[in-house]
């Protein structure tokens, strides 16, 4: 079989070790966001793939758009993975790929089928803490993975804001126990795998109405009930303010400060729903006079942007929900926290899209700039910490479906959450819109910069040039030289591994390395297919027959059963006769 050259981080190689000297079929791997845990995971999957090469591989993941991320990833390696793939009643995966991956939602609206693609597969569960027992997720993986040879589960945050077990993970007691973990801190200690960051945080004086005509004002410095910090919140974030223009102003303006020294530097703003993300670039095209892509969960178009966005130069994008775990954008420096979401789940998660570390820039903080409520203090002054899930931290139902919808796309919180969510954003109990509306938001000063920073094992460093908010710039010889050190501690190690067998059905060009990185072969399908479907409608329009007549006469003469199952091979076969049968009409 041939060899692969993969390069993997010191802990990343510590873990694959772990998971090859595993005799469980279960392994949970726990790793801070941005440390690598896609590259890990292939890793795993290659040596599987070696051990048995009939043998498929099964990847589930929170969101549409990681479908294509992953295997985008999976091409640089060679490995196949089809993205668009659906399970049917057969269970039968694509013939010229290594495997498949789909979303939580799939799995759990069609797990038996899903059951009979993994029979003796590897599965990988990506953010498994998204699964909860007696949801529909964690129930629908359940049976989707039951017959898996083994499960990969991984996690950036392994907790949850409920006390749901969650599946295939190991708990001692009531806390759940990883069978390897790499931490933040960790990652700090060792250099060159993710950023330090900064947490910039503005107090201001807000007034409302609250749903009962009640008015309120109020700092975040003042001490009120859960329900009026919620709305107090909701008050700063309101881009009718002062608040949120200022802090948009200011995230700007370091960005722009970020960018004389790399200048590729984006910012990210993640805005509580579709209006208010379209009103948040408005302000930043006001207010800063930059332009902003807009990548919202209902925008069909999502998943282009962001990829574009990614390997472009364009300075801001504004998300809801699209940019969330293993989104990777390791260019993001700059990020402001404009959704009333509190949770220290979604909080971290947040965190997790600004500190992936680029090679080769030394030193290189980033900065969330974030409303000052005591809840988000308190996440950000803990977010070194590491926290396992136990059984028995049950949040109130409030909390629960804020998180719930939070997660991800194609998120389906149940109907107690549903109406804490709904009476969370202003709609009463008898379904008439309440009474709450933000009146002002005054911002009180500037965003104070000399908050705790992460650093070294969690240790703040509020009087250190690394905590003072100084720009990048103004690193002296000594700190430049500890870049350096740190750089190279997060170096990498070349590991051999075997290569991906041979597949039925593929078409040569694909692959590992450069060539392959560029030509995606799930990529490729998809322009087939589009192909394929642009012929079939010039057939009809020319022949005056229909759509259902062409597409069987088509399958018959490519020797295929549905576009959906074809290969590549049999997708170009299509599209040579469709094309053939033009030049006749």
């Amino acid at each position: 079989m041939t060899a692969l050259t993969v390069r993997l981080r010191a802990w990343q190689h510590r873990a694959l070790s772990a998971w090859q000297a595993a005799s469980s079929r279960d392994f949970l791997a726990v790793a801070t966001p941005g440390a690598g845990k896609t590259t890990f995971a292939l890793a795993c999957a290659l040596t599987s793939l070696a051990e048995a090469p009939h043998r498929r591989v099964v990847v589930v993941t929170p969101t549409r758009h990681l479908r294509r991320q992953w295997a985008e990833a999976a091409a640089r390696l060679g490995l196949r993975l089809e993205p668009d793939w659906s399970p049917r009643r057969d269970g039968r995966l694509p013939r010229d790929a290594h495997g498949a991956v789909l979303t939580y939602q799939q799995a759990a609206a069609t797990p038996v089928a899903l059951s009979r693609a993994t029979v003796g597969a590897l599965a990988i569960v990506d953010e498994v803490h998204h699964a909860g027992q007696d949801r529909s997720w964690g129930d629908g993986l359940r049976v989707a993975l039951e017959r898996a040879h083994r499960r990969l589960a991984l996690s950036g945050t392994p907790f949850r804001s409920d006390d749901h077990a969650i599946p295939f993970v190991r708990y001692e007691g009531a806390e759940a126990q990883p069978d390897f973990s790499y931490g933040y801190a960790d990652a700090l200690a060792d250099g060159g795998v993710v950023r330090p960051v900064r947490f910039p945080r503005l107090d201001g004086r807000m007034e409302w109405r609250d749903a009962t005509g009640t008015r309120w004002a109020a700092t975040f410095n003042d001490p009120i009930a859960r329900q009026q910090a919620n709305q107090r919140l909701r008050t700063a974030l309101s881009p009718d303010g002062e608040w949120l223009p200022r802090v948009l102003a200011a995230a700007d303006q370091r960005l722009r400060a970020v960018r004389r020294e790399h200048p590729g530097a984006a910012g990210l703003v993640i805005a509580a729903d579709v209006d208010h993300a379209h009103r948040c670039a408005e302000l930043l095209r006001v207010e800063c006079g930059q332009h902003a892509e807009v990548a919202v969960s209902d925008d069909p178009q999502a998943s282009a942007r962001i990829a574009a966005f990614a390997e472009g130069e364009a300075p801001w994008l504004v998300a809801v929900r699209m940019v969330s775990e293993g989104v990777d954008i390791p260019r993001l420096r700059v990020g402001v926290y404009a959704t009333a979401t509190t949770t220290e789940l979604f909080f971290r998660q947040a965190v997790g899209r600004l500190v992936r570390a680029l090679p080769g820039l030394g030193e290189q903080p980033a900065w969330l700039f974030v409303p000052d409520d005591p809840r988000l203090r308190a996440h950000a002054e803990q977010i070194a910490q590491e926290r396992r899930h136990t059984l028995g931290d049950t949040a109130d139902a409030a909390v629960v479906a804020d998180e719930a919808a939070a997660a991800g796309e194609g998120g389906t919180p149940t109907e107690a959450a549903d109406a804490a969510v709904d009476l969370a954003h202003g709609v009463a109990d008898d379904g008439q819109l309440s009474l709450f509306a933000p009146l002002s938001a005054v911002a009180l000063g500037d965003p104070d910069e000399s908050a705790p920073t992460t650093g070294p094992r969690g240790a703040a460093s509020n009087g250190s040039p690394a905590g003072s908010g100084a720009d990048p710039g103004a690193a002296s010889h000594a700190r430049a030289e500890r870049a350096a050190a740190a750089d190279a501690a997060g170096g990498t190690t070349e590991v051999q591994l075997a290569a991906p067998p041979p597949l039925e059905g593929a078409v040569a060009g694909g692959g590992a390395g450069a060539a392959g990185a560029a030509r995606s072969p799930a990529a490729h399908k998809r322009r087939l297919r589009t192909a394929n479907t642009e012929r079939v409608r010039a057939i009809v329009a020319r022949s005056g027959m229909g759509h259902a007549a062409v597409n069987r006469e088509l399958n018959r003469q490519a020797r295929i059963t549905t576009v959906a199952e074809a290969t590549e091979a049999q997708l170009q076969r299509r599209l040579e006769v469709a094309e053939a049968w033009l030049d006749r009409l």
